[in-house]
């Protein structure tokens, strides 16, 4: 099988990518690398790559593929408030046109990494993949949008699937340090305080990346009629928890460590449980293996292997924010996210 991954060098795709070469498929890249400067730990798989903005795509980029995973874009609340409008441009408008480029050239599979943020202010009900959308911010918006109109395009000769990750978590060598489990170990080894942002009641599903991995493979695998024009929900039942259990865990974890709450601390709208089942018994080769308190002692080996401190994880280095800002301020990069 010959894979087109878009954003191989993000968060997901560093770890997908060898996962997929397992497999003895064929793998290309395609990414702008936004954040080649951040990169945490050892280095990077290398495969062929296309170094091109994912607005910029036509159908010669994506011609002769079986299948293109798409995992590119803007990534998280605070880089999607930043210009709301640019989220939507490359999150949505250039995701749309990707799968009109793939249908024109004749590829088969299309597999979107969408996002459970499309449930957003869903309470405390456990949401399947019928239940309504609720998107609070724009990366959630977007990711809905997508859904929306890419699935208009599904035919005989072309078949999308939209796999909604629960929150990630997980060790990367483009680690994000905005997730909630990576963030609150991060705290804890650097400062001792397991620091909540939040009142702690909001309800989040987490699913770590190589276990997001292993679901888009068991994707590739199946049978197309098991997952033409479907969604799920991408996490296991077992691991919807409240942000103030997951502190308990990280607690656990991270020796002598108390749990503080922020002074401005109050409920989070973005609050969802979601059920994962429709995954489990469609795609039985979807076998995630990992939960939080496993997660949690990974991410304490990786930021003790390299000293981790506070002003690595809140500073230009590694927070999205003010790395996007700091190529700005630096002629690097222009106001649209483009190299200059």
């Amino acid at each position: 099988m010959r894979v087109l991954v878009t954003g191989h060098l993000g968060y997901i795709g560093t770890v997908m990518v060898p996962m997929l070469l397992q497999e003895g498929w064929d793998v290309v890249g395609f990414d702008t690398d936004l954040f080649e400067r951040s990169t945490f730990g050892d280095g990077i798989h290398q495969v062929p790559n296309i170094r091109k903005d994912i607005r910029d795509v036509d159908v010669a980029d994506v011609k002769g593929f079986d299948a293109i995973i798409h995992l590119a874009g803007l990534s998280n609340d605070p880089l999607g408030d930043l210009n709301p409008n640019l989220t939507y441009d490359i999150n949505h408008v250039a995701s749309v046109r990707l799968a009109e480029c793939a249908k024109k050239a004749g590829v088969r599979r299309f597999v979107f990494s969408s996002s459970c943020s499309n449930y957003g202010a869903g309470g405390e009900d456990l949401l399947n993949e019928h239940s309504a959308f609720n998107p609070v911010t724009p990366y959630g918006i977007s990711k809905v949008r997508v859904e929306q109109d890419v699935t208009k395009l599904a035919d005989s000769s072309f078949s999308p699937t939209f796999l909604r990750n629960a929150t990630a978590f997980g060790v990367s060598p483009r680690l994000r340090f905005d997730l909630v489990l990576n963030n609150l170990v991060a705290w804890a080894f650097t400062t001792g305080k397991v620091f909540i942002k939040s009142d702690g009641t909001p309800w989040r599903p987490i699913v770590h990346i190589a276990d997001i991995s292993r679901a888009f493979i068991a994707v590739l695998k199946s049978p197309i009629e098991l997952t033409h024009n479907e969604a799920f929900n991408v996490a296991r039942n077992e691991d919807n928890y409240r942000i103030r259990e997951l502190a308990d865990i990280v607690k656990d974890t991270v020796q002598g460590t108390v749990i503080e709450y922020a002074k401005d601390a109050g409920p989070d709208k973005r609050c969802y449980r979601v059920d994962s089942s429709k995954i489990m018994k469609t795609l039985p080769a979807f076998q995630p293996v990992w939960d939080a308190r496993k997660g949690a002692a990974e991410l304490l080996t990786a930021y003790t292997k390299v000293g981790l401190k506070l002003d690595d994880f809140e500073g230009t280095k590694y927070k999205r924010i003010d790395h996007i800002k700091m190529l700005m301020n630096s002629g690097l990069l222009g106001a649209d996210l483009r190299w200059k």
